[in-house]
């Protein structure tokens, strides 16, 4: 069932929005070469502890770090550890804040120092690809509006998108329905969208081919051709005055 926020509610989600794009402003400048993905995430913890806030992250179905750091061909859910960043890396970021009983989640990729322009190519036009997603987020239009937006842009440029994993509803749980994909369903299709919906809206996008595999730790996903992948997403409500982004950096 697709819960309807309230305008008092998405005050306290563009709350936490508002702490997590503090957060990953603060992660993004720490991504440098030589540091570790487990320092990424010790400086994340140490930000909540600070602002007495905590991740639906951590302990969600086991999982055992209060963000996921993905490198290169690490498409989502890389668990921190001892993996170093390298210059020329490129390092997905994928954070949540839980404010007063409400979630905000997003994502964002960071190029380490020189990167080639292949992959900076390849972030641009991934995050184009969201904010494209989101312009489809209009009471009146169909859900699978914002898939279509997502998936004809992204392939328009040569890109893969990863089928098996999607945007969500956000609220009081970090997923709820519905579902949102980004590929895979022709535009004009799907439920209505109403104001008072929530969607975290998450591309991710490979250079290569579309196929990942799930790697032995049960968590990280990488891509089958060992390809570089970009993820971006916002936690975004659809109000009478358009989609508003909660998670704004």
């Amino acid at each position: 069932m697709i819960t309807t926020k309230t305008r008092q509610q998405i005050e306290r989600m563009h709350s936490a929005g508002k702490y997590l794009a503090e957060l990953l402003t603060l992660l993004r400048e720490s991504a440098v070469p030589g540091i570790t993905t487990a320092k990424l995430n010790d400086i994340a913890e140490g930000w909540l502890v600070r602002k007495k806030l905590y991740s639906p992250f951590k302990g969600y179905r086991g999982y055992p770090s209060s963000i996921c750091v993905s490198v290169n061909e690490q498409v989502v859910h890389g668990i921190p550890g001892q993996k170093l960043i390298k210059n020329g890396d490129i390092v997905s970021i994928d954070a949540g804040v839980v404010f007063d009983g409400y979630v905000a989640d997003a994502a964002i990729t960071v190029p380490v120092g020189e990167v080639s322009e292949q992959l900076q190519k390849l972030i641009s036009i991934t995050e184009h690809s969201l904010y494209y997603g989101i312009s489809q987020m209009v009471e009146g239009n169909r859900l699978y509006d914002i898939t279509y937006a997502i998936q004809s842009y992204t392939e328009s440029y040569g890109y893969s998108l990863v089928k098996e994993f999607c945007g969500h509803g956000v609220g009081r749980k970090m997923h709820e329905d519905p579902q949102v994909p980004n590929c895979g369903h022709r535009p004009n299709t799907g439920p209505r969208l109403r104001c008072g919906w929530v969607l975290a809206i998450e591309p991710m996008v490979n250079m290569g081919s579309a196929g990942v595999k799930v790697e032995g730790d049960g968590w990280t996903v990488v891509t089958n051709d060992g390809k570089p992948s970009a993820h971006f997403e916002h936690t975004v409500a659809i109000t009478s005055n358009g989609p508003l982004i909660l998670t704004a950096l």
